[in-house]
């Protein structure tokens, strides 16, 4: 049995154990799981059984590790096992053999099992009897990101909870955050693209944020240096295609396929290119069709000054010599919104990954002749 908790990349392993929390207080944005729990210890009601349920680096094994710790569990009486690693009959029997032993040093033995779904059909059932009626000073932990592939026999004999992905909004919070605690200072811009670059997940922000930090020399990231680094497009890019695609008919199209080929030129993930275009999109139709939100609260801190400038622009609230206060765009927002967000989800699974939004430049603007 593997006790030995799974290595994190390389690219993120300091950062992501620097800033991993170590106690309820430290977690972010699963304040509905951490108030269960913690009340749970208070109580002295504790399970037998738990199933943490979630997308990759929300926190599931992170909030495992600190209950067993608040429950007094000490580190040497803590197993952790990577089910992906140790998933079969003959490991789970290695597991039903050392349960019985009484732990070293707590009042408990808590074993994480990680990646439990990853487990074979035999070593299930091997592990049924054991996960109902463990002994007393045992507590399983299981964690899993594919909660659909876990036998309902094994659902139904866990305490379950269920992990929520950070939003960006959330994220982009968490970078300024561990940014300070760094020493850096980070553009607004470039916060928000970080925060987008984490794909829902702290462990991934954590990773972007390592490389970020490693090329700076003067500890103040910019929006250029995150685009760099990352291999994310340029906003201009972005905004170009979101230009071309509001201008409509031939030019547009023209213009929006000339966007996609300098990206694809570039090396630019089209999934990554697709939802830079969609927040922007995004901000353009809100200071349309909902101006007293836009100009409300946090929400210009999302956006760089060229961004808001775009979208007043394309909006039609502000008046330049292109665009007047009474003109509007040729195509809404809203209509390019649906067709970008038709788009995302057909990019990883086309063999042509800029296809799905050349086929949506297509519907935005037009076939054509």
């Amino acid at each position: 049995m593997n006790k030995d908790e799974k290595k994190p990349a390389e690219n993120d392993a300091v950062l992501y154990r620097k800033h991993r929390p170590q106690a309820w207080a430290d977690v972010v944005g699963q304040e509905h799981v951490v108030k269960v729990l913690e009340g749970s210890v208070k109580l002295g009601r504790i399970s037998h059984a738990y199933l943490f349920s979630g997308g990759r680096g929300t926190g599931k094994t992170t909030l495992a590790r600190i209950f067993a710790k608040a429950i007094g569990c000490s580190d040497t009486d803590i197993y952790e096992i990577d089910a992906a690693s140790n998933r079969g009959i003959d490991d789970i029997r290695e597991l039903r053999e050392s349960v019985h032993t009484l732990p070293f040093e707590s009042s408990y033995k808590v074993y994480i099992v990680d990646e439990v779904h990853m487990l074979t059909k035999e070593a299930f059932n091997a592990l049924l009897k054991t996960l109902e009626e463990p002994p007393k000073h045992v507590i399983f932990m299981l964690a899993t990101t594919e909660p659909d592939k876990l036998p309902d026999t094994v659902i139904s004999r866990c305490q379950i909870f269920e992990l929520k992905k950070p939003s960006r909004a959330l994220l982009r919070e968490y970078v300024g955050s561990v940014a300070k605690k760094e020493g850096f200072s980070m553009e607004a811009g470039a916060g928000d693209l970080v925060a987008g670059l984490g794909d829902n997940s702290f462990r991934d922000t954590l990773g972007v944020m390592q490389k970020i930090f490693s090329y700076s020399k003067d500890k103040k990231i910019t929006l250029n240096e995150v685009e760099l680094v990352t291999g994310a497009p340029k906003a201009e890019l972005v905004r170009n295609f979101i230009d071309a695609l509001a201008l409509g008919g031939e030019a547009g199209k023209d213009s929006a396929f000339s966007a996609l080929e300098r990206a694809l030129a570039e090396g630019i993930d089209m999934k990554i290119f697709a939802e830079l275009a969609i927040e922007k999109a995004r901000m353009i139709m809100m200071f349309k069709h909902a101006p007293t939100f836009a100009r409300a609260g946090n929400f210009l801190k999302e956006y760089s000054a060229e961004d808001i400038e775009m979208a007043k622009r394309l909006a039609g609230v502000v008046q330049t010599p292109a665009v007047s206060m009474s003109v509007s765009i040729p195509v809404s927002m809203p209509k390019i919104l649906l067709a970008l967000l038709e788009a995302v989800p057909a990019i990883s699974r086309s063999s042509i990954p800029s296809l799905p939004l050349e086929l949506a430049v297509l519907r935005i603007c037009g076939e054509g002749k």
